[in-house]
């Protein structure tokens, strides 16, 4: 029998912790300038990679960081530290000079797809503790197919939103993306130190 009370708690995690409505300006702005049939390309690249990350660790939990080494709290530090170099192209629009740099040679031009969409935006430490909490909670093979189905849910929510970033795009216009650009990098760089300060404070360096 599905638990109808768990089935919403599981939604509103999953779509609080990956939050595609606060993702689709940070599309619109990490794909300013990138023609519609690749920025389509771009958005089912990343939901499909970040489901797949998702997935995977759905099915094996933190056995896939205890197998390498890796603790929940040294990926959510080095998940702020990637994080915050993004934030910082996005700041100084150093991924604008590059595209216009590229436009004048043979090189692909600069693909948002898997990092930072899909990592660690869509796939990052919150998402992928929550998925590894549900699972916990939810244990079994039933447990497992709704948090994977909740989880595909958000995600093709996320997917929608992006889809429609063109006209997000034509509604805030150059100055507005501009505007929009800086200050989601502002966001982001206050969001990866929090990252990497949760990842400090779960190693016991930091209190409070």
């Amino acid at each position: 029998m599905i638990d109808t009370a768990f089935l919403i708690t599981a939604f509103v995690t999953m779509f609080v912790v990956i939050d595609p409505i606060g993702l689709a300006p940070l599309f619109v702005a990490l794909t300013q300038g990138i023609p519609p049939r690749a920025r389509r390309a771009i958005a089912l690249r990343a939901c499909a990679i970040g489901m797949l990350i998702l997935v995977v660790f759905a099915l094996f939990g933190e056995a896939v960081l205890g197998f390498i080494g890796i603790s929940m709290p040294a990926f959510r530090v080095a998940g702020g530290i990637l994080l915050f170099l993004t934030a910082l192209d996005m700041l100084f629009e150093r991924r604008t000079k590059r595209r216009e740099d590229q436009s004048d040679s043979a090189e692909a031009e600069d693909d948002p797809s898997v990092f930072p969409l899909a990592i660690p935006l869509i796939a990052g430490p919150g998402s992928i503790a929550s998925v590894i909490l549900l699972t916990g909670q939810a244990p079994g093979a039933e447990g497992l197919a709704l948090v994977l189905a909740i989880t595909a849910l958000v995600l093709c929510v996320c997917l929608g939103l992006f889809l429609a970033a063109g006209m997000l795009e034509q509604a805030l216009g150059k100055t507005g993306i501009t505007v929009v650009t800086r200050l989601l990098g502002m966001l982001l760089a206050a969001l990866s130190v929090q990252f990497v300060l949760d990842g400090l404070r779960d190693f016991g360096f930091v209190t409070g």
